[in-house]
């Protein structure tokens, strides 16, 4: 016959386990169900609600991380600012030419091209000497240019934010997905902004040649998707990142996706998130055509993108 001691372990394992199991509903009443519910590949996300702010997924949303050309959401709200003449012809410069990570661009250096088609190619087509000129002929220069991106970056409260250059290929340029759902809120503001980020292509008169320009966002014009505004963008020390609005079963909303290792992640995850805002819970599956989309592109070439 067993003693009293020897029998208290057993009797205590009902009372354990009700503790556990309090302990568990206490843990998970920590994560939001949408988390579980929304399966996220990208190292850092922000989904807010239009109008009202309310955070609807959140993943790493205040850890810093480089931007790549959502940039160029900046470089484009701050030279709309200057109220600058949109029929003047910038002439694209050696100065122009990306000599960091050395991207390629369909954009020549002699060419010349009235500023509201510069900034078409640098904000759709991401291109990089189109944003350096914008920047480059920026009343007072680049140096008046830097001084109004810090201001308009201290004006929208973004504190966790660092814009060096116009492109987004330094990688010193940094933010959060938080801020960066400010950037995003205050450049859907800009009527030129919505409408040039959502064509899907332009043609655009290069040296007298018609040139066909596309959106760098495949979802821009893909069956099933209203987007309000978008921007992608791509280093490889930022990764795959992805800005947009977009509305979904009458639900307004704005996504920003930092850091997906692969293009088709960044696209699974604005997939599974249109379909959360619509209120299903089933996860997507990516078509098998979308996933090689982009594979075979070189690195340099995506630079920035």
């Amino acid at each position: 016959m067993r003693s009293a001691s020897s029998r208290r372990p057993i009797d205590a394992r009902p009372q354990e386990h009700s503790m556990l199991k309090k302990i568990v509903a206490v843990l998970l009443s920590s994560f939001t169900v949408a988390a579980f519910a929304v399966p996220l590949g990208s190292q850092s996300v922000l989904v807010v609600e239009d109008g009202t702010g309310k955070v609807l997924l959140e993943k790493n949303s205040n850890v810093q991380v480089p931007i790549a050309s959502l940039t160029k959401l900046m470089t484009a709200m701050v030279v709309l600012d200057s109220k600058p003449n949109m029929d003047e012809a910038i002439a694209i410069d050696k100065q122009d030419v990306d000599m960091l990570k050395h991207s390629t661009s369909r954009v020549p250096v002699g060419a010349t091209i009235a500023r509201r088609d510069v900034l078409q190619l640098a904000l759709m087509s991401s291109d990089n000497r189109a944003a350096a000129s914008l920047a480059r002929t920026y009343p007072g220069g680049m140096p008046a240019f830097r001084s109004a991106v810090d201001a308009k970056i201290k004006v929208l409260g973004m504190s966790q934010t660092v814009i060096e250059e116009p492109t987004g290929l330094s990688p010193h340029n940094m933010s959060t997905a938080a801020d960066l759902v400010k950037m995003a809120t205050a450049a859907s503001q800009y009527a030129d902004i919505r409408r040039i980020t959502t064509d899907t292509k332009d043609i655009i008169s290069i040296n007298g040649r018609k040139v066909e320009y596309h959106n760098t966002n495949r979802l821009v014009g893909a069956k099933g998707w209203d987007i309000g505004m978008s921007k992608t963008g791509y280093t490889e020390e930022a990764g795959r990142c992805l800005i947009m609005r977009i509305k979904s079963a009458g639900h307004n909303a704005t996504l920003v996706l930092l850091n997906a290792k692969a293009s088709s992640a960044r696209i699974m995850d604005a997939l599974n998130i249109r379909r959360f805002i619509a209120g299903s819970d089933e996860p997507e599956v990516l078509p098998a055509s979308s996933v090689v989309h982009h594979h075979h592109h070189s690195r340099h070439r995506r630079a920035a993108m």
